[in-house]
């Protein structure tokens, strides 16, 4: 079912510097040997990707330094004993500081997505290559798939930010409503509604990201496509989702042990998003690969595809030059064009009887040294013979084509069929 509504990504795979080559092992066991075998270009990337992280980062900084200060500067500790005059309750204020700061600073965060969707699409597009290609990688190739993939990244990244936005904000609305003393029903239900809401679509934004990344086709075809191919999985993916998103829980640890959390921002520092990018990426790759004929090709013709026109051009040539050479070596005949001594005459082999002693095997021997003889005295009696002259100069000519320039200096354009007729 899935195969036939996915049928319009066959045949555009996105992959426009590099040739996908067939999987020398299963697809699990070549990801492990991509990432052991690249872990420093894992670095590399995962460090490029995190400066783009870094506006990100600043907002939630100064978020968490805001509402510090505003908690500092509110009478929250006060002594009515000793303060004149009697400061106002202070009930349900820092869950209203705590719901202003966010509004502000998360909404910045959306913002801050533009910027970090820059690192991903480059990331991915990256990685993409290193499992597609079992390694290949470099800077040029990075910025490229910012490029080519920017487009399809920012959307599923700037909706999940704004969904972590609505999550974030009705979560501080509802303790502010619940600290005034309301109703709590309304908000808990809202809240446990808008934090389900925000996970499925960060599930299915990561597979409008795999799709966007892999594939040239149109939004609304790349939005149809994920949705089939995430309800198509939908238990492979819950799963996977949870194994790439292993640096994430790790980390979260660290809010009950510190140890975890040194941990977790050693493995984010280091290759923690390109850990995540890697899992998730060779997982859908894997999706993809059962539902879609995949445009593999010979390691030659990857090869070849990353030659230029000229070198192709050369490459012909060469392999022109090769076959016009075994033609002629396979048309030129020893019989014809070699002197060759008549049966008749010269040296004759005697037989040997039933009965046969040492020194019959000696003169047979004998005899056939003195044949030999007598075919090369034959040779080089008549190897200046018109006909044979004529017939190597035949062959000689035609294999001078092979390295030598036309009229007025230019090269020829050699072939097997100008280099086989007059």
């Amino acid at each position: 079912m899935a195969q036939s509504r996915v049928a319009t990504l066959e045949g555009n795979e996105l992959a426009d510097d590099y040739v996908r080559t067939h999987v020398p092992k299963g697809r699990w066991a070549d990801t492990w040997n991509v990432f052991k075998s690249n872990f420093v270009r894992m670095v590399i990337i995962n460090v490029f990707t995190l400066l783009f992280f870094v506006p990100g980062i600043v907002v939630v900084y100064f978020r968490t330094v805001y509402i510090a200060q505003m908690g500092m500067s509110y009478p929250f500790s006060s002594n009515a004993l000793f303060i004149y005059p009697l400061t106002p309750s202070m009930q349900s204020v820092p869950q209203g500081i705590v719901l202003t700061a966010d509004l502000l600073f998360y909404s910045l965060l959306i913002v801050a997505g533009f910027i970090a969707s820059i690192g991903v699409s480059g990331a991915c597009y990256s990685i993409k290559k290193l499992i597609n290609t079992h390694g290949e990688f470099s800077l040029k190739g990075y910025f490229h798939g910012i490029k080519v993939c920017y487009l399809n990244v920012v959307f599923p990244v700037t909706v999940f930010m704004f969904f972590i936005f609505s999550s974030f904000c009705i979560s501080d609305w509802a303790a502010l409503q619940i600290s005034k003393g309301y109703s709590q029903a309304g908000p808990i239900t809202a809240q446990v509604f808008i934090i389900m809401a925000t996970v499925i679509v960060g599930i299915a934004a990561m597979w409008v990201l795999a799709v966007g990344v892999s594939y040239k086709v149109k939004f609304k075809y790349l939005i149809k496509n994920s949705f089939v191919l995430l309800f198509g999985t939908i238990l492979q993916t819950l799963f996977m989702v949870g194994f790439s998103l292993l640096p994430v829980w790790i980390l979260l640890l660290g809010e009950a042990l510190a140890f975890f959390k040194i941990i977790g921002y050693a493995i984010f520092l280091f290759f923690g998003f390109s850990f995540i990018i890697l899992c998730w990426l060779a997982y859908t790759q894997w999706v993809f690969d059962m539902y879609i004929t995949p445009a593999v090709k010979t390691e030659e013709e990857a090869r070849k595809a990353k030659l230029t026109p000229k070198q192709l051009a050369a490459e012909k040539e060469e392999e022109e030059k090769s076959v016009a050479r075994e033609l002629l070596a396979a048309g030129r005949s020893e019989l014809v064009g070699r002197p060759m001594r008549p049966i008749d005459g010269g040296t004759e082999v005697k037989e040997v009887g039933v009965a046969y002693g040492r020194a019959d095997i000696v003169r047979v021997a004998e005899d056939r040294q003195k044949i030999r003889g007598e075919v090369d005295e034959y040779y080089e009696e008549h190897k200046k013979d018109t006909r044979y002259v004529e017939y190597e100069k035949l062959f000689a000519e035609r294999e001078k084509a092979l390295t030598t320039e036309g009229k007025k200096g230019k090269k020829k354009k050699l072939s097997r069929n100008n280099l086989l007729t007059k």
